[in-house]
């Protein structure tokens, strides 16, 4: 498993709009990962919240590393592919906003069952946006797209 500063190291060099804009890596483990992004002049809209696709740019990289660890850790070649995604917003962003997806244990079922299978699985990820206040400022849902390489 990787670092937050490693995983922050990569989006600096193969994701750099992630890494200019803000989005941070703090915590990542089996069954959660939490991303931190701050409201700026960088990454904000015409009416001074953060802009929707940074929001989104975060609670995806919340989803993706958890489903890129349970790959890593099944020691297959997979392919992802996000397929539809959902957004809700339900207040400004201003200020520190932390993203996190805690469905690590429902990826590594979905690993698991692509490999007994040897069919593509999908699975709908979640991610919330929440404030200083601890207030939800909007929720994100991926639905990922996972095939076993042969």
């Amino acid at each position: 498993m990787r670092t937050p500063f490693q995983y922050n190291l990569f989006n600096f060099f193969n994701l750099p709009s992630v890494w200019w804009c803000g989005i941070r890596v703090k915590s990542v483990d089996e069954k959660s990962c939490f991303v931190k992004v701050r409201h700026r002049w960088i990454n904000q809209n015409p009416f001074k919240s953060m802009f929707w696709a940074v929001q989104g740019m975060a609670a995806e990289l919340t989803t993706g590393i958890l489903l890129m660890n349970e790959i890593s850790r099944s020691k297959k070649r997979f392919s992802m592919l996000v397929l539809n995604d959902k957004a809700n917003f339900s207040k400004k962003a201003t200020g520190l906003i932390n993203f996190s997806c805690n469905q690590g244990l429902e990826i590594k079922k979905s690993i698991d069952k692509a490999i007994e299978t040897n069919e593509s699985q999908t699975i709908w990820l979640n991610s919330q946006g929440i404030d200083s206040k601890k207030d939800i400022v909007s929720s994100f849902s991926f639905e990922w797209t996972i095939k076993l390489k042969n």
